[in-house]
């Protein structure tokens, strides 16, 4: 090989290696800029058909006179009600808050959106009833855990038949009460922190079917308020490189029963929300809802799961750009959503949300 011909070698060699490192990364960067779009957003929000609720989490009680109940284009509320609040001993229901909670919202021409609770993020407190944690459902929880190995809460085992079987009673009785009066109904997201190691009873592949058994039980027993799984993350899967394919399941088992798809963490610059939830969001078309949640520390670009960020010392930053207007353009355009749950989270609510709101 002469000199020339080396050298045209080499350069192609080199060619070659950037071209596929560029393609190697190019997946994961996809959707980093595509919030830039709707950087020209403003408030007053435009005009949609989206549905929009204020999200308490277990703060049922400050739905009473709070100042959204006076903003028409706020449908209601969405409440999180745990499963050992609702079957307090086996069999025996408990529906009396949502009950109280769903005729004072009625009372003030607002609806309410359930979010149902069997996963707490807090290892002081699990989310199920005591008759679970037996050894006839196998202890019914286990422990989960974030990326730096710490316990953060408890995950109940969802895969578990006998579980499923009392969960999919307990949505019976629920239907029974509240379908067609209620908004809807969701099922909390299905990132868990749980492993084979730390849990022999779990198996990735199993747990995804078992998100399944669940919607289609849900579906069953809300024939015609809206029913939504969260659906995030999934353990052992890792998009885009390490797609099993299991959150692609539970976004296509949503279409094909019925059941819509929503997620917590509306995060529009960040990686891991962007290649999940919002891709599957953006790259398929439904006929079912979809939903997006803005939680704690989104307004201001972070998560309540970060480690730098406290939401209980958050007391509003100081100067800071309202993002409301952002989410909400992303949300109706780049998601194309039906609901969006707004954290009631001071101070932010009342001077990001509600004064882009206000102009009705």
């Amino acid at each position: 090989m002469n000199f020339s011909k080396l050298i045209c070698s080499i350069v192609l060699g080199l060619f070659v290696v950037v071209h596929v490192a560029g393609q190697s990364s190019e997946p994961a960067n996809r959707y980093a800029h595509a919030y830039k779009q709707y950087l020209g957003a403003a408030c007053p929000l435009e005009s949609d058909s989206i549905k929009h609720f204020v999200y308490f989490s277990r703060d049922r009680e400050q739905i009473h006179d709070h100042p959204f109940l006076r903003v028409k284009r706020i449908v209601g509320a969405q409440i999180m009600y745990s499963w050992r609040q609702l079957e307090p001993q086996r069999g025996r229901y408990d529906f009396s808050t949502i009950h109280e909670d769903y005729n004072y919202l009625l009372g003030h021409n607002k609806k309410l959106f359930i979010q149902f609770q069997d996963v707490t993020f807090d290892v002081r407190y699990k989310a199920i009833p005591d008759y679970l944690m037996t050894s006839d459902f196998d202890g019914g929880c286990t422990r989960s855990f974030n990326d730096q190995g710490t316990a953060e809460g408890w995950v109940t085992k969802r895969w578990n038949p006998q579980v499923q079987h009392r969960f999919a009673m307990l949505m019976q009785a629920l239907g029974k009460e509240f379908d067609g009066k209620i908004e809807g109904i969701n099922l909390q997201e299905s990132a868990v922190g749980v492993s084979s190691g730390e849990d022999p009873s779990f198996n990735p592949k199993q747990y995804a079917e078992s998100l399944k058994t669940n919607m289609l039980a849900l579906k069953k027993a809300f024939p015609q308020s809206t029913t939504m799984q969260y659906a995030n993350f999934m353990p052992d899967e890792w998009l885009p490189w390490d797609d099993k394919g299991y959150l692609r399941s539970i976004y296509q088992y949503g279409q094909e029963i019925g059941v819509g798809l929503g997620g917590p963490d509306l995060m529009v610059t960040r990686k891991g929300q962007l290649n999940h939830t919002l891709a599957m969001m953006h790259e398929n078309k439904f006929t079912v809802p979809l939903g997006i949640a803005i939680q704690d520390g989104n307004y201001v670009g972070t998560t309540g799961a970060d480690l730098d960020y406290n939401q209980r010392l958050d007391e509003g930053q100081n100067k800071r750009k309202n993002l409301v207007p952002l989410l909400h353009a992303f949300a109706k355009d780049f998601l194309r959503v039906s609901y969006m749950f707004w954290v009631n989270q001071d101070p932010y609510f009342m001077e990001d949300v509600v004064t882009c709101f206000d102009n009705d």
